[in-house]
């Protein structure tokens, strides 16, 4: 936390959000739904919608609920996974989560079953949850040679200020693949804090993109550990700052078994007098021989005053590895910026469209195309300040 203040939360008052049955209709919410056809879980300020919500398509034997389904389902299962993970006496925010949380979802793949179709959760926040805290849970369980796509959406309705505190548990099996997106668009006057730990066993596959765009204050924290030989982690992500918006992205990859690899692509653009943050460490266990890591942070000054701390770390402590790391903070590159004017193109045109190749390179790596276009699509209307239909 040495780059990132907790002050502005901590001085704040925030009350538990007792919420009465939402107004909002489905035209309300397709706005944030990237693909009408996916499976989906709507909640309104912490509180599961059925009416917004459709997820009876998905195949027999997953399982899907609500927090407090699970509890009174199978409160066995549910205290066996939650709280393996995610270490709340070492982590305030996750503490905070553990005891305070109202509700979240539960998601169990098993062996070998392939979930094809996205499951979007869909957290909407709206103007009863001003002064609130939320304290969203996600717990996913994917086993042997399982499959899933997850998506993960946080919302702000308007211009409230409000904590949304969310913990995710995601424990990827031998042989399975967790793809994870999480896209953040809170309300730039609310504080959000995220927090992902996961396990991997062998030859499994975690695939994980975090998008910021909203709130005043934000931090995500993705942790995860290759426990398995031969285990894969990506990690990458894309935030875009304005104002006095500050976002701060950690990551933790911890090499506990040989011949896994992990790859890492961050990249931030930041404008006004907004601050962007990345703390990136690669740990390899004295076991891991044969590691492959790579993790990359770039940023783009849009203005003098905005500012980056960035910190990628490798901490080996076995010797038949291949790890780099690397850093870049800069401007737009005034050659290339005098290339595209010398062509004919307006100053602004070719500052937005410099700035927009520079998102692609982290964008592209989303490997669901709607998904990807819908970020696409926002970048450029943020920066062209041209709405695509």
């Amino acid at each position: 936390w040495h780059f990132t203040s907790v002050t502005p939360i901590a001085e704040r008052t925030f009350k538990a959000l007792k919420t009465n049955p939402t107004a909002l209709t489905l035209n309300d919410v397709k706005p944030w739904l990237v693909d009408e056809a996916w499976h989906r879980l709507v909640f309104v300020n912490g509180r599961l919608e059925p009416a917004l919500s459709q997820f009876a398509g998905l195949p027999a034997a997953v399982h899907v609920s609500t927090l407090s389904e699970a509890l009174r389902e199978d409160p066995e299962w549910v205290e066996q996974h939650l709280g393996s993970l995610a270490a709340f006496d070492r982590a305030a925010f996750t503490a905070l989560n553990t005891a305070f949380m109202q509700d979240g979802v539960v998601i169990r793949v098993p062996k070998g079953e392939v979930v094809e179709t996205p499951l979007h959760i869909v957290h909407l926040v709206d103007g009863q949850a001003e002064g609130a805290a939320l304290h969203p849970r996600l717990v996913v369980v994917g086993e042997a040679l399982s499959q899933i796509i997850l998506v993960e959406s946080f919302v702000g309705l308007e211009k409230t200020s409000y904590l949304m505190n969310a913990v995710a548990e995601v424990v990827v099996g031998n042989g399975a693949r967790v793809d994870h997106y999480k896209v953040q668009r809170d309300s730039t006057e609310a504080f959000h804090v995220g927090t992902t730990q996961v396990t991997q066993g062998r030859d499994s596959i975690y695939h994980s993109f975090s998008y910021a765009a909203g709130a005043a204050l934000s931090r995500t924290n993705i942790y995860t550990k290759l426990a398995g030989e031969g285990g894969e982690a990506r990690l990458n992500g894309m935030y875009m700052l304005d104002g006095v918006q500050h976002a701060d992205h950690q990551t933790f990859v911890e090499h506990l078994a040989e011949s896994c690899a992990s790859r890492e692509l961050y990249k931030g653009i930041l404008d006004g007098t907004s601050h962007g943050v990345f703390n990136g460490k690669v740990f390899v266990d004295p076991i891991a021989q044969k590691t492959d890591g790579k993790q990359t942070n770039k940023a783009l000054l849009l203005s003098d005053r905005a500012r980056v701390d960035t910190k990628p770390q490798l901490e080996i402590f076995a010797d038949d590895v291949k790890c780099t790391h690397g850093a870049t903070i800069g401007r737009i590159d005034e050659s290339a910026l005098f290339y595209l004017q010398s062509r004919g193109i307006p100053l602004e045109n070719a500052k937005a469209l410099l700035t927009y190749a520079f998102a692609a390179e982290a964008l592209e790596t989303i490997e669901i195309d709607a998904l990807r276009l819908e970020l696409e699509r926002g970048v450029f209307e943020r920066f062209t300040h041209t709405r695509l239909e």
